[in-house]
């Protein structure tokens, strides 16, 4: 079992920047690649970045790429989402996830393990 525990949304004005955290316990957290999702009202769960294990590669959504950086610390058993830029259409329940392969993955349903989520409201 993995569990997780995001941190760091709030409001904040467009062309601002945040930072979210999502620690994780239970299995060892190098045995698995994490994610960040958002779920805006009434829409899907999106993907927007995913880490490898290692933290050696990354993937973005083309919405966020240029803006957002996908971390982690392997140490401290926790991974981040740098938010730049921040636009009003960023505003969402930012969720992290986490899955032991495949790695990269962008598929929702890849993912075995999630956080109850942080909101991120973004006003213009």
């Amino acid at each position: 079992q993995v569990q997780l525990v995001e941190s760091g949304g709030g409001l904040v004005q467009a062309g601002g920047s945040l930072r979210l955290s999502c620690a994780a316990s239970g299995r060892p957290f190098r045995d698995y690649a994490m994610a960040w999702f958002r779920q805006a009202p009434d829409k899907e769960r999106n993907f927007v970045a995913t880490i490898t294990p290692s933290g050696g590669r990354t993937s973005y959504a083309d919405s966020v790429k240029g803006r957002f950086t996908i971390s982690r610390d392997n140490g401290k058993n926790t991974i981040y989402l740098q938010m730049n830029s921040l636009k009003p259409e960023d505003t969402a329940v930012y969720y992290c996830a986490a899955n032991f392969g495949p790695y990269l993955a962008t598929i929702r349903s890849v993912y075995d393990y999630w956080g109850q989520g942080t909101q991120v409201t973004v006003s213009s």
